[in-house]
């Protein structure tokens, strides 16, 4: 016995120090617990006024909170979730999450409890009763006017900052070119002006030649580049015009042939004596060659020599001539001009881009396109609408174009419709159709929507719509009549043999009131700006009758 009892006093105590653990683990569970708790800063608002809705959660800083998001606050809507607001407590955190809330009808409204999860694990909050009050107006004080009648609103005034973005880059473009053109072509025509005869201007250059210090230089073959060159040059204006172009033996050949011809009454020996200096200098210039003392003066001389015996034997040009270098100026002068209104139109043309390019990268490409070639969906977004009442029991509804009654053809006449109406704009394959209809039956009859919507589908699959695909859902309006919803898209065809390429969206609300069906469609091609938005000011715009049958139900 004795030598048993340290073996159980082992035991013993190892079974206290595992009930101590785990004692120790629940009280840190216990500690470590998250605390969630709610509060609003008033209880009595009135229509339109925020209530500002506080939720309070202390966990550790590792874990997962999610708060609360959408339409959990109904009856109450969300004016603004705030951001959440962190305050670290040593190993834990303290988050408040606040929401701007309202409501724009009187009443009592109880706010429901919130569910916020954290690490997985769900805590609610109480439940606030709310009450809202109505503005009191005093009616004794405030007077009351009459409605005023309509009247003509004059159109809006030309808009000048647009006119502004667009001509002032233009103006200055074209500004800045024609400034360049211009002084380009005064430049030439200077040039020209200054330009002498032939002969002054060969005789000119041999005086600038002589001024010159090549030869002093020891530059035989600049001095001889400029010689060849002004006696190369006076042959071209007045001779051939071929003759800077050309090489030392063309230019020789060229002269021989207008010899021959009986052009230019060329000397042999004058021929002979360009045939030498050219030669000479081709040696001097690309051979390296050195001439002899004195040569090179001798040859500005004999140039010099050329130059007047070929002014002595340049004819006068005679009147048929003359005649002829009048019509190729007439037809010079009409190619330039030509030319120029090319230009002109070039420039305009480069003006334009430019100024695109400009406004594009300001206001964006969308918006320039919009402004040039226009666009119908966004003037429908942007331009007056009209709110009106269609049908009976009537349908209220905001459009960018009043709706037109129309017959279908596709509904068949029958005995058991007592009354139907169709308003419509447009067509169905345009960018927006809208299309409105009430059908009342003359027998009392239990209306199912679902049926009802399914012949509206295939409806609308015989006027044209192809691949049809559909998404139901349920609606319900303001004043809380319920009705259902089919919306996606579908391929139009427009004739036996042709599809548009481009799907069109709609949406189809159907409503069931007093023996009697009310129908909005909306078709639209969505280009990914505009046409949404549209579509849902529309839907969001309806308003239904209430007929005496549903009042008398919302009375029960």
């Amino acid at each position: 016995m004795k030598e048993n009892r340290p073996y159980k006093t082992k035991i013993v105590f190892l079974a206290l120090t595992r009930n101590l653990f785990m004692l120790s683990l629940f009280f840190i569970g216990c500690l470590s617990q998250a605390q969630v708790s709610s509060s609003i800063d008033t209880s009595q608002i009135r229509v339109g006024e925020e209530i500002t809705y506080s939720i309070q959660v202390e966990a550790d800083s590792t874990a997962l909170v999610l708060f609360p998001e959408g339409q959990s606050f109904n009856p109450l809507e969300v004016i603004e979730s705030y951001d959440i607001d962190t305050t670290r407590l040593q190993d834990k955190i303290r988050l408040i999450k606040k929401y701007g809330l309202t409501q724009f009808d009187s009443g009592n409204y109880t706010l429901p409890t919130q569910r916020i999860v954290i690490n997985n694990k769900s805590f609610n909050t109480d439940s606030v009763n709310v009450e809202v009050g109505n503005v009191v107006v005093d009616t004794t004080k405030q007077k009351m006017f009459h409605i005023k009648p309509a009247f003509e609103v004059e159109a809006p005034g030309f808009d000048f900052e647009k006119l502004f973005y667009w001509i002032i880059p233009i103006l200055l473009i074209m500004g800045v070119v024609a400034f360049l053109f211009f002084r380009r072509r005064k430049r030439k025509k200077e040039e020209l002006a200054k330009q002498l005869p032939p002969y002054e201007e060969a005789i000119e250059a041999l005086k600038e030649l002589d001024h010159s210090h090549f030869l002093e230089n020891d530059n035989s073959k600049r001095y001889y580049s400029s010689l060849t060159e002004i006696l190369k040059r006076y042959i071209g204006r007045e001779v051939d015009d071929a003759a800077l172009e050309s090489t030392s033996n063309e230019l020789i050949e060229r002269l021989i042939l207008h010899k021959d011809a009986g052009s230019f009454n060329f000397d042999a020996e004058t021929i002979n004596k360009i045939d030498k200096i050219l030669k000479r200098a081709d040696l001097i210039k690309f051979a390296k060659m050195k001439e002899q003392e004195g040569q090179a003066k001798l040859d500005r001389t004999v140039v010099e020599d050329i130059i007047n015996e070929t002014k002595e034997i340049i004819p006068e040009p005679t009147e048929e001539e003359l005649l002829k270098n009048q019509l190729y100026l007439e037809r010079l002068r009409k190619k330039q001009l030509k030319r120029k209104r090319i230009k002109i139109a070039l420039v305009a043309f480069a003006s334009v881009i430019i100024a695109a390019v400009i406004f594009g990268s300001i206001k964006g490409f969308d918006e320039l396109k919009d402004k040039t070639l226009g666009n119908e969906i966004r003037s429908f977004s942007e331009g007056r609408w009209i709110k009106s009442e269609y049908g009976s029991p009537s349908i209220i509804i905001e459009t960018p174009k009043v709706l037109v009654r129309t017959v279908d053809s596709l509904v068949p006449k029958s005995a058991v419709i007592k009354r139907k109406s169709i308003f419509t704009y447009g067509r169905i394959n345009d960018p927006l159709y809208v299309r409105v209809s009430t059908v009342k039956f003359s027998q009392e009859q239990q209306l199912e929507l679902e049926p009802s919507l399914d012949m509206s589908l295939a409806l609308l699959e015989k006027a044209g719509a192809k691949n049809l695909v559909v998404k139901r859902d349920d609606f319900e309006t303001e004043s809380g009549i319920k009705g259902i919803k089919a919306y996606g898209d579908f391929h139009v065809q427009v004739s036996e043999n042709k599809v548009l390429k481009k799907k069109s969206s709609y949406e189809l609300l159907l409503f069931a009131q007093e023996n009697g069906l009310q129908e909005v469609l909306v078709v639209y091609q969505d280009d990914g700006r505009f046409s949404e938005a549209i579509k849902d000011r529309i839907i969001n715009s309806i308003e239904l009758e209430v007929t005496q049958e549903k009042k008398k139900k919302n009375e029960q």
